[in-house]
Formats: C-alpha cells, sequence, structure tokens
C-alpha cells in the first residue's frame, strides 16, 4: 500500500516530485517511480520506504534531488559488535542544494516508531563495542577504501561525513539486543541490528574511480534494489566481478589476528541467467592484515540483484572510472534477511510452470522474463587444505566463453597472501571461477600455491545443471596417473612453492586403470537411508584393512580398522545430517576405494 498525505505539485516548482513543508510520501510494500527528480522542499518534508517499498527514479544524468527534508528507510546488519558488514548508503546529508551529497554514520537512526527515531550515540574512537538498546554506534570501525590493493590503504572515516555517494564503507554491527518491534520485525534479535537511513536520497549517474588491478569498496547508492550483473557487464573499466565480505561469526574479537574472514566472489555471466557466485574461504589475519591459515568457509547467496545499502569490492581493469546508473533500478523484495548478505524474495524466482523470472519493473525496461532461473551449468570442486579451510571454485559451461580470460566470466582470485591456495591457471594468473565452452577432451588448468608443506584433498562437490560428463579426473601429468574425483576425493601433500603446470582436470581418462580403480571393481558400497546404515559388499572376501567416512570437503568423520574378510559390513549413519559423504575402504596391499554416498536421515 502507499500513503501520500499533502503531497503537491507546484507549477514554480521545476520537480517532478515536490513534497512541501510538514508533508510527507508513506509508502508501504510497494514501487514508487519518479520520472525525474524529487524536491523534498523543507526540513519537514519526508519521504518513508517501509516492509520493503523502494523508491526508483529514471532520470539519465546527474542527480537532482534537492531540499532539506529526508529519506528514511531500514536496513539491517548480520553481524555483531565484533565483525564487519560492508555498506553502501541509499542517502546522502540534506543539503538543499540539487545533486547527491556526501554521507556521514551519524545520519543512522534507532528506530522507535513507524515513522520516528532517536538519535543513537556516537561512541568515543577508544571504544570498540557498539550496543543494540540503547543503539550506539563504534565509529572506530567506518572505513572506505579507494583504489587500494594493501590493508594499510583502508581510510579511516569515523563519524565524518565525507563519505561521497557511491563510496562503499565498513561497520561492525553492536552487542546485545533491542526488542523494540515495528511491523513484526525486532530492531535487533541479536547480531542483526537494524538501522534507519535518513537524509538525500541519491540518484541519477554516480562516478566511482577505479585503478588497474586495485580494489575499490564499493555498492548500491540507491534507495532501491540494482541489478548487479548489468552494472558489472556494463561497466568495463572493472573486472565485472564483485566481491562479498563474510567474517566467521563464532570469532568475537577485535584484534587482526583473530579475524576469520574472506571474499565471497560473483561472476554476472551474461543478463539472461543469474550469475556464479563462490562462497568465501575463511583465513585467518596477522597484524598486518595478511591472510594466514584456513579455517571454514562463508554462505552461499543469490547475488543477481544487490538489496538497498548492500557494499562489494569490484577490481579495476584500467585506470579510470566506472559509473552507477538509475538504468541499473529495479524493484526487487528482500527475503527476510540482512542487507549486507542478502537473499532476493519471490520475484526473481521462477514461477511454478517456467524457468523464468517474473516480470519486474525496471528503470531500464529489460523484461526479466526472459532471465532464466536454471542454475548455470558448472562443476563445483571442493578442496580441503590442510584440514582447515575448504575453497570451493566453480567451472562454469559456457558455450558463448572461450578458454581465455572472459570479462564477468573469469572470476579473480581476491588475494595472494595466503599460505596456501587452489585455483584455475588461466594466462598465467589464479582464477576462482573459470568459464569455458564445454568439450569432452578439454583440459582445464589447475594450480596449487604454499608457502609451506601443505596437504590438499580436492573432489567434485557437486555438479550443477550439467550431465555432459560421466567422469573428472585430476591428471598429474608429471605422474600420467588419473585420479577419480567425482565419486572419491584425491589427496596429496606439495612441497613449498607455486605448482602451476603439474595437474590439469580432465573428463576421459587416457591411461590405464590404476590400481585403486581396478580395486573398486571387487566391491559395492551403497547408504541403506531406511537402516540408516552405509554396507560394503565384499564378494570376494579380500583381507580389509580400514573404513573411513568423510564429509564432501574430505574431512575424516570416523574410521574403523583392521576389518578383517567378511561378507558385507554394515555402519551406523543414523548420528549424521543429511548431505553428501565419501566413504573409503582401503583393502590390505590392493589399494584404497572411493565412493560417494547420500545420506538420509
Amino acid at each position: 500500500m502507499m500513503i501520500v498525505t499533502v503531497l503537491l505539485i507546484q507549477n514554480p516548482i521545476k520537480a517532478q516530485m515536490y513534497v512541501s513543508p510538514n508533508s510527507y510520501v508513506f509508502a508501504s510494500n510497494e514501487v514508487v517511480f519518479i520520472g525525474q527528480d524529487l524536491a523534498l522542499n523543507a526540513a519537514t518534508s519526508a519521504f518513508y520506504l517501509r516492509e520493503n517499498a523502494q523508491l526508483l527514479q529514471g532520470s539519465t544524468g546527474d542527480g537532482a534531488n534537492s531540499g532539506l527534508g529526508s529519506l528514511s528507510v531500514f536496513q539491517k546488519g548480520s553481524t555483531n559488535n565484533f565483525q564487519y558488514n560492508y555498506w553502501c548508503s541509499p542517502v546522502g546529508g540534506t543539503i538543499a542544494t540539487a545533486g547527491n551529497s556526501p554521507f556521514g554514520v551519524t545520519q543512522l537512526k534507532d528506530i522507535d516508531g513507524l515513522i520516528t527515531f532517536k538519535e543513537p550515540s556516537m561512541l568515543p574512537m577508544n571504544n570498540y563495542n557498539g550496543t543494540a538498546s540503547p543503539l550506539a554506534i563504534a565509529p572506530f570501525w567506518i572505513n572506505k577504501l579507494t583504489i587500494a590493493s594493501q590493508y594499510s590503504s583502508w581510510i579511516q572515516v569515523g563519524s565524518n561525513s565525507s563519505l561521497n555517494a557511491g563510496e562503499g564503507f565498513t561497520m561492525k554491527g553492536t552487542s546485545g539486543t533491542n526488542v523494540f518491534t515495528i511491523n513484526g520485525v525486532q530492531n535487533n534479535p541479536g547480531s542483526q541490528q537494524r538501522y534507519d537511513f535518513r537524509g538525500k536520497p541519491n540518484d541519477g549517474t554516480i562516478t566511482i574511480p577505479v585503478g588497474f588491478e586495485q580494489f575499490t569498496l564499493t555498492g548500491n547508492p540507491y534507495p532501491s534494489a540494482i541489478d548487479l550483473s548489468a552494472f558489472l557487464i556494463e561497466q568495463t573499466n572493472c573486472t565485472g566481478i564483485a566481491y562479498f565480505w563474510e567474517q566467521d561469526p563464532t570469532v568475537n574479537s577485535h584484534f587482526i589476528a583473530d579475524y576469520k574472514g574472506g571474499y565471497g566472489t560473483f561472476a554476472p555471466g551474461d543478463l539472461g541467467s543469474t550469475g556464479v557466485y563462490v562462497p568465501a574461504t575463511f583465513y585467518s589475519y596477522d597484524g598486518s592484515g595478511n591472510e594466514g591459515s584456513e579455517g571454514g568457509t562463508g554462505g552461499e547467496y543469490e547475488r543477481r540483484f544487490s538489496p538497498i545499502g548492500q557494499g562489494f569490492l569490484i577490481d579495476g581493469d584500467e585506470n579510470g572510472t566506472v559509473q552507477m546508473k538509475n538504468s541499473y533500478r529495479v524493484f526487487v523484495k528482500e527475503t527476510p534477511v540482512v542487507a549486507s548478505s542478502s537473499k532476493i524474495k519471490s520475484t526473481a524466482k521462477a514461477k511454478s510452470t517456467t524457468s523464468f523470472m517474473t516480470s519486474m519493473q525496471a528503470v531500464s525496461g529489460f523484461d526479466y522474463s526472459t532471465v532464466s532461473v536454471a542454475p548455470t551449468p558448472q562443476i563445483r570442486f571442493n578442496t580441503l587444505m590442510n584440514n582447515q579451510g575448504v575453497r570451493q571454485l566453480a567451472l562454469a559451461l559456457i558455450p558463448e566463453a572461450t578458454d581465455g580470460v572472459d570479462r564477468a566470466m573469469d572470476a579473480l582470485s581476491s588475494g595472494d597472501n595466503d599460505q596456501s591456495d587452489v585455483y584455475f591457471v588461466i594466462e598465467g594468473s589464479e582464477f576462482i571461477i573459470n568459464a569455458v565452452n564445454f568439450d569432452i577432451d578439454k583440459k582445464i588448468a589447475i594450480g596449487f600455491r604454499n608457502n609451506k608443506p601443505a596437504n590438499y584433498k580436492i573432489t567434485v562437490k557437486e555438479m550443477v545443471n550439467f550431465t555432459g560428463a560421466n567422469e573428472v579426473y585430476l591428471h598429474d601429468k608429471v605422474k600420467d596417473a588419473y585420479y577419480d574425483i567425482k565419486n572419491d576425493f584425491h589427496e596429496l601433500d606439495l612441497p613449498t612453492g607455486e605448482n602451476n603446470s603439474q595437474f590439469e582436470i580432465t573428463f576421459k581418462n587416457n591411461g590405464t586403470l590404476d590400481v585403486d580403480e581396478a580395486a573398486a571393481e571387487n566391491f559395492v558400497i551403497f547408504q541403506n537411508n531406511p537402516t540408516k546404515n552405509v554396507v560394503i559388499s565384499n564378494p570376494l572376501l579380500m583381507d580389509l584393512d580400514t573404513f573411513g567416512l568423510y564429509d564432501v570437503a574430505g574431512k575424516l568423520i570416523f574410521v574403523k580398522k583392521d576389518l578383517g574378510v567378511n561378507a558385507s559390513y554394515e555402519f551406523s549413519t543414523s548420528g549424521l545430517g543429511d548431505g553428501i559423504y565419501i566413504v573409503k575402504l582401503a583393502a590390505k596391499d590392493k589399494g584404497v576405494v572411493g565412493k560417494k554416498v547420500i545420506i538420509k536421515n
């Protein structure tokens, strides 16, 4: 519903929408479209967006909104007082003159009513812990990153009103809870602080400087969703890839050396798809901000549409600028999760009878009903590094892709300071997402880098919307050995250094059967879900040494030793969660057999 009260459009006023003093526009769960600019004439002129309401504007030039009044929109973070969210404000300062204006964290308000607010406390710079009730913000953690590649290049903003439109910023969340509720949503049920952004709404073309091979923190600068894919594909001075920060929520410390976090990676591919997203690998950090050991992974999110307030990194492909435009703005609702790591509601999902998006209101006029919601065909690889963190890689199978670097399809790794890593090798560089035109004879180079001896376990996590290959192998070109990583994982120990030429992914075994593959023919391994057991059939009564069960990343769940020569074995899986697991069965002097099983308890 949208309610407009005392909205005046007067001939002397050039703005397409003019809100007079002591008047307001109230929009709930609806889109408001203004063809040109908005004038919030006086400090008492207001525009309220509530319950997924959004404002779209259609001008093609620089922002021209004006007036001392404010637009107000609620957005929610996803972290406690020890972890960062990356933001980009949809509003600037309430400056009367036309155009976008700088933003400061003091414009964030504490919600205490449908349209009312309280001023939060701005803590001194030596107080690092924000609180939810009453809302207190720690400005010490407000930073920006403009054209930089080093940790030391982050610029502390604090409580200054110096963030230009389109400049992203970091901010840690709050501790505790805030029980105040509006429209059934609590201000902070814990690690989900909700803020009221108030100020002059950003609009029009916003220019963002970028540098060659340099990162810039930016984001969605409008009080509406944007089509992130459209921005990344069109703005050719960046690589066409976006990076999203995530932190391990179990680590509660302000010391950099205790941080565990990393960047998820989004490649749009083309406007006819939802793109490919690879979750973050969590790394620890030393006191200088360099990546150290691995530990854990981030979540998986839909990234085609960026909600209000979401911040992300882009990587420059040239020295110059990129531009955010009104033409990227689109009315897409969020699911009830956070703005800085959000998913998209049913407007971006498939109808029950089709595999395409539903139509949605967009400034560009693009027909989203032509966009397939079927996942981009892909093979996802999980590599467990030193039995700690998991690096996920995605091989995207796109007919238009080449074997070289394809902008907005192939995604570079976000850093190279980690102690160990695995990646696709394209033109000598390290990539997390590799887009290729699939061919059964294709060979995909894969590399490993570690600053001390390291252990890797690599497997195919899943084949998504793709049936073109029955097998996937890791080929060791030095040994000329092929290892089945579709049904098993392969473990390798590598010395210190960089290895970009020894290994490749193939879809054919061009050698002879190795010992492990021959041994596999002597066993039947399957999961009996009704009885909640893994069953091993050993018809040749081979002397078995060990049975090991691993998760899909290669972490050992349990092991049984000295099994003997029984015709069959059963091992309970009743205590395990649903998912894909890997069985490793070792016969004495007869190699090792691996097989994936699906457990549904």
